[in-house]
């Protein structure tokens, strides 16, 4: 290898770098504001969806329309709720006369 292609490997790299750095930092700059002005359009469009599915609930709680059934109230059974809950907490089965 040439001393004049090391020389050249060592100048073109590094300003090819500076470079692109250089143009990377002006197109964020540039684009920036705009991709987060469209961020929170997005989120705003999304609590604005969220807000509409929460009055529509309510409405339908307040009208006597469907039930909202929670995962609080089927997954947090407990003794007193009156199921009988005797398959599930490893019970013994009466099978009648044994061996």
């Amino acid at each position: 290898m040439s001393n004049a292609f090391a020389a050249l490997i060592w100048w073109v790299v590094p300003a090819v770098g500076l470079i692109g750095a250089l143009v990377y930092v002006v197109w964020v700059t540039k684009f920036q504001g705009k991709f987060q002005q469209e961020t929170q359009r997005s989120v705003g469009q999304f609590q604005r969806f969220q807000d509409s599915l929460r009055d529509s609930q309510a409405r339908d709680a307040s009208s006597g329309g469907a039930a909202i059934i929670t995962t609080s109230a089927v997954a947090g059974s407990d003794d007193t709720d009156g199921l009988d809950d005797g398959f599930f907490d490893g019970g013994s089965i009466d099978s009648g006369s044994s061996n």
